[in-house]
Parts: structure tokens; sequence; C-alpha cells
């Protein structure tokens, strides 16, 4: 890779695009919610579609296609160029409706995720969550906000939390920790942390991001699960890895900390057998 290509980042400008982009996506999708025509399908993953998750997608990656033509774009439902890193690529990664399960149940806790990686590296995000009126974002090297409706931005921080036995720990499902084969280590980690609640989805990652919690874990997640979260965690003093330690949202499994008990949390994951 160049020096050239190396120096690549996401500007200011980059993130004034990416909140216009959320700001498309929610008035899609928010109209949607709760709507009594909703469409729902199962694809060939089991999962669950809506015509929103469809409709946000289309309308973003049409904007994003006719405003960067030069950027490349990745997203659940359409796919995209989903190439591993590769030097000077900025690529948009989406998940239109992140949480497809609670917003076709009724339940606020969805959002959509919009990430600018550049060189394989996320180094923008914004999660958007209209049902709750609120949005997280945050720019490689310019710190992380959250925004409530129309009120000033804020910016967040992680906790200060340094022993797993005062620590709050978020992870999505007891059926996802038991199909990556690691529900003992989640019952062992339960025992060693203070508090656990299956929070799930996206909202777990902003309140880490805000302090709220100290550990979130997945299995089984996806680029455009994570991507626009890295750079919200780690703005706001955190650290997110896969369970090897990895930087990166293409590996399948997520675990994210305030930054303090990192090592002590991937340690704990993988000491269960």
């Amino acid at each position: 890779m160049s020096s050239t290509a190396k120096t690549l980042s996401a500007t200011p400008a980059d993130l004034d695009f990416a909140l216009e982009l959320a700001t498309i996506a929610n008035k899609i999708s928010l109209p949607r919610f709760k709507a009594a025509d909703l469409k729902v399908t199962t694809k060939p993953d089991r999962t669950y579609v809506t015509d929103a998750d469809k409709a946000v997608e289309a309308a973003i990656r049409a904007h994003i296609e006719k405003h960067r033509p030069a950027d490349v774009f990745f997203g659940e439902e359409t796919g995209g160029d989903a190439a591993a890193t590769t030097a000077g690529v900025r690529r948009w990664i989406l998940d239109p409706i992140d949480g497809t399960a609670n917003f076709l149940r009724g339940v606020p806790n969805w959002a959509t995720l919009i990430a600018l990686e550049i060189d394989g590296e996320a180094q923008l995000g914004v999660c958007a969550m209209p049902a709750l009126d609120t949005t997280w974002w945050a720019l490689a090297g310019h710190g992380a906000y959250k925004q409530v409706g129309i009120t000033q931005p804020q910016r967040i921080h992680v906790s200060a939390v340094s022993e797993l036995a005062d620590a709050s720990l978020s992870f999505q499902s007891i059926q996802q920790w038991e199909e990556a084969g690691k529900l003992d280590s989640l019952l062992s980690l339960r025992r060693q942390v203070w508090r656990d609640r299956a929070y799930g989805d996206a909202w777990s990652y902003m309140a880490l991001a805000e302090g709220l919690l100290d550990l979130v874990g997945e299995f089984d997640i996806k680029s455009y699960d994570v991507a626009a979260i890295i750079p919200i965690v780690n703005e706001a003093g955190g650290k997110f890895s896969d369970l090897d330690g990895n930087p990166s949202a293409w590996s399948g499994s997520s675990m994210a900390s305030n930054g303090l008990l990192h090592e002590q949390f991937l340690a704990a994951v993988r000491g269960v057998a």
C-alpha cells in the first residue's frame, strides 16, 4: 500500500453527507414503523426483511451513486462491493434497518447504520434510531456524539470501570452464544460481572459509547451490523475488536468494551472451551 493511499481519511464533509443519508432513511423508515400494511418476507437465511428495509437501501444507494460516484457501496439487502481491503477504496456500508425483528414487532430498538470504510478501516459511523428520535455519530479523530431531537449534539464517552466485578455486560441473545459454542463462556462471564442484560442490536453499543454499559459481545455478525459502530465506540474512548483482537468488521464476532476492560473481556470469553 502506498503512503499516499494510507493518508486517505474521511472528512467532515463525508460526515455531513452521512447525516444527510440518515435523514433520508428516517423519512422512509419511521412512517413504516407499526404500519398496518407493512410487508414482511423471509430471506434464504431465514431472517426477516420488510418493504422498509428495501426502500431505505434503494434510496441510500441511489443517493450515494448520484453524489459520490467514485465511492463503492455494500448493503445488507442488495450487496455490492464486498472486496477485501483495497488501497484507496472508499466503501459505504449500510444496514438499512438493524433490528428488523424489533421493527416488525413494534419494538423501537432498531436503527439505520451507515459507515464509510477507507482502505478497509471504518472511519465514519452514523447510527440513527428515529423511533427514539436519537442519532449517534463519529468521525475518526473528531470524537463521538449523540443528538436527541433538535437539541444540541453532546459529546459522549465510555465509562471508567476497570474491574470486571463492577462491569455491566450486554449481549445479543443466549441462542447466539450457544450456536457459537460460547454459552459456557457467557455463563462464566456472567458470574464475574456486576450485571448482565440482553439489550441487543445497535443500542447496546450506543449505551457502551455513552458509558451506560461496559461490555458488549456478539457472534455471527456481518460487516453491515458493526461497521458504523466501530468508529463510534473507538471515538468515545472504547475499543472494538473480534474475538481474536483484530479491529475488523468482517470477522463474524464482535467484542466491544470501554477499553480498560478489553483484554479481561477477551480472555474471559476465550477462557471456556
